[in-house]
């Protein structure tokens, strides 16, 4: 450990050295050999990079909540840490494959986290109180309309940048993945983050993970209206964190005719509840 804890800190277990690292701007993504078996997941984030923020905005057996759980990755950054960590999600599939990547860590179900299936608007209503919220929600309908599916692996078992395959989320009606305009997605996502609100204890913390992208072929601020979204559920926005993810390859969209960008890194909203 790298200098002392201040006894005034009520956030986390960091020093204040510690606790100085996680506030930069940005991050570089960090792999570790646990990741790979979320790799049957179209969009699976980086354990790593969970256990930072998981680090920055909790402490030692409080709970941090995933609304859209999918391969497990926040259950396992959260048990890594000693924190209790709660999901949902609308898949079976991907439960299973999270029950799987958390039994190979020697997590048990109900014991140390909990993993519950169907409409995170219903589900939450059975949901106390939470300490800290971190998901990456479905973005729009980009996986379904792009059909670009896994990405491919390297020899190492490690995912790469291209795609192969079609592969999306789901077919349910209330996936956010399947709505049909991006409108729609908003008021979807934000009417499960007002649920969040209430779930969430005063004076923790909520963390969107999520990049820009295009709609119709037209880019979208998207960072820009999440941000929106959650102030209209009366999250207060604390900052940005930008995660480089460098080993994505880069496509030659508009040239020789015109500036398109190449999306190499997500953004890490992050709000706060007030007291």
């Amino acid at each position: 450990m790298d200098g002392k804890i201040d006894r005034r800190n009520k956030l986390n277990d960091l020093t204040g050295k510690e606790w100085l690292k996680l506030t930069k701007s940005f991050w570089l993504s960090e792999k570790c050999v646990d990741d790979k078996d979320a790799f049957k997941h179209p969009a699976p984030f980086l354990i790593k990079d969970i256990m930072k923020l998981i680090s920055m905005f909790t402490k030692k057996g409080m709970s941090v909540f995933d609304p859209f759980c999918g391969s497990g990755t926040t259950l396992i950054a959260a048990n890594s840490l000693q924190r209790f960590g709660i999901g949902i999600d609308l898949s079976e599939e991907y439960k299973k494959l999270a029950i799987e990547r958390l039994s190979k860590k020697g997590f048990k179900e109900n014991n140390d986290f909990h993993y519950y299936i169907g409409d995170a608007n219903k589900i939450l209503k059975k949901i106390d109180t939470v300490d800290y919220i971190v998901t990456s929600p479905p973005y729009h309908n980009i996986l379904r309309n792009k059909g670009e599916g896994l990405r491919k692996q390297s020899e190492k078992g490690f995912r790469s940048g291209s795609r192969i395959g079609v592969e999306y989320y789901s077919e349910y009606e209330n996936d956010l993945g399947n709505k049909k305009n991006y409108r729609d997605f908003l008021q979807s996502f934000e009417q499960i983050m007002k649920k969040c609100f209430v779930a969430l204890n005063a004076g923790k913390y909520a963390t969107i993970i999520i990049s820009d992208f295009t709609v119709d072929k037209v880019e979208v601020c998207v960072q820009a209206d999440i941000v929106k979204s959650m102030q209209n559920c009366g999250f207060e926005f604390v900052g940005t964190t930008v995660l480089l993810q460098d080993n994505k390859p880069l496509y030659p969209f508009g040239y020789p005719y015109a500036f398109k960008i190449n999306h190499n890194h997500q953004n890490i909203i992050n709000f706060r509840k007030p007291k």
